[in-house]
């Protein structure tokens, strides 16, 4: 299961799961990607030896080729400065239908929008995403992980709906009067 959602976390750099298998993944993925660090640490050509040797190390826990190749070309540079901490665990809440708690773990640097290609400008024009908080993300995945959809302009007041609509039918049918064996 942590090979499967490290290979997942390392492809898409986001993940949803539950909080105690977000809290098993963070120190599984923070390891492989120091692993990587220590691989790419010295440059190409003058480490052959130590790259050789930490793509094994990787290979030992990853299957994916692809994967193994975006860590070490794509990741594992981005996190050459930071000492640590590479994961982030945001919660999102708890799953509709057994109320587990959900967390969605992210690599650091990588500010997951899920609605990235639909906001891609259909012109030629080169318009600049706007970029929400980790707080603004965090309503909006937990706003999707609770099935509401989002909406544009004011709420309607649903305390007035259901007072019309519960006007003339009552809401439960009247008990039986009498006893039960005759």
């Amino acid at each position: 299961m942590l090979r499967n959602q490290a290979t997942a976390l390392l492809r898409h750099e986001h993940l949803t799961t539950t909080v105690p298998r977000a809290k098993e993944l963070r120190p599984f993925v923070e390891r492989l990607i120091t692993v990587a660090k220590r691989g790419v640490a010295d440059g190409p050509g003058a480490g052959a030896i130590r790259t050789l040797n930490a793509r094994r190390l990787v290979m030992r826990d990853l299957v994916d080729q692809q994967v193994i190749t975006k860590l070490f070309d794509v990741l594992a540079p981005r996190f050459a400065a930071r000492p640590g901490g590479y994961t982030r665990l945001l919660r999102l809440g708890f799953r509709r239908g057994d109320a587990a708690e959900v967390a969605q773990v992210e690599l650091v640097g990588s500010e997951f929008n899920p609605k990235a290609k639909a906001e891609a400008p259909a012109g030629g024009g080169e318009a600049k995403p706007k970029t929400k908080g980790v707080g603004g993300r965090l309503r909006a995945a937990a706003e999707r992980l609770r099935g509401k959809k989002e909406t544009e302009g004011p709420v309607p007041d649903d305390k007035a709906a259901k007072r019309a609509a519960g006007k003339g039918a009552p809401k439960s049918r009247p008990r039986k009067q009498g006893a039960k064996g005759s």
